[in-house]
């Protein structure tokens, strides 16, 4: 998905910097509202974890690859702002010094990683938990489903900017067709993670779970010992 410098043209990348910079900046206040003190660690874990899962690149064509995005996952587990902040901050630490999708698409990438890949696998993973069981366990069937969609809308978005400021002699409908068919596959992949790491999460502390607040915890029959009765 890391789109290449000079992909795409000047006013292109520079209208994708812009929107990513204002939902940075956006995301930096909202997030406030998700974290404290027992919450803000896990933010560092699941930017260390979207970034090792971000290295595992497949080649899709016409200069792009695709790889795990982990958005949804970062949205349902720590909140969809926070979420932004931590893809962003990946996004960031690869174009610097892994040379991973280059300064001049910086904006191009959070805007379509960080903030379409987080903010749709969160409206669809709420969409979902409110037609299932209002519990814990429906956490992360909902955050599969939001990580499935989350992928292919991403990128379907960069054919989108393709179609307006594709520098690439490459036919539009054959960049759809290969984004949208690798990332398919790249998205039923993503949801199996997300699914199984916030099941993971959700069992043993469903406490620090952005997506889990609110939900009822599965309620065990508690059992007193029963003193002897005197003949």
């Amino acid at each position: 998905m890391h789109v290449p410098d000079g992909f795409l043209d000047a006013p292109t990348s520079v209208a994708t910097g812009v929107v990513a910079a204002a939902g940075v900046g956006i995301a930096l206040r909202k997030a406030r509202a998700e974290l404290d003190d027992r919450t803000a660690p896990m933010a560092g874990l699941v930017a260390a974890f979207v970034f090792a899962g971000q290295m595992i690149n497949f080649p899709v064509g016409a200069g792009t690859s695709g790889h795990l995005l982990g958005g949804a996952l970062a949205a349902v587990l720590v909140g969809p702002w926070t979420g932004a902040l931590c893809i962003s901050v990946v996004l960031l630490v690869q174009a610097l010094f892994m040379a991973d999708g280059g300064l001049t698409a910086l904006g191009t990438n959070i805007t379509l990683m960080g903030l379409v890949g987080v903010f749709v696998g969160y409206a669809v993973f709420r969409l979902t938990l409110a037609v299932l069981p209002r519990k814990v366990g429906s956490v992360p069937a909902a955050a599969g489903l939001g990580a499935l969609v989350s992928v292919p809308a991403a990128a379907g978005v960069f054919t989108l900017l393709f179609a307006v400021g594709g520098t690439a002699d490459v036919a539009v409908d054959r960049v759809l067709a290969a984004m949208l068919g690798w990332h398919t596959v790249i998205g039923i992949g993503e949801a199996v993670v997300t699914g199984l790491v916030v099941s993971a999460v959700v069992a043993s502390r469903p406490d620090l779970v952005h997506g889990a607040r609110g939900l009822a915890r599965p309620t065990s029959l508690r059992t007193e010992p029963v003193g002897e009765v005197a003949a």
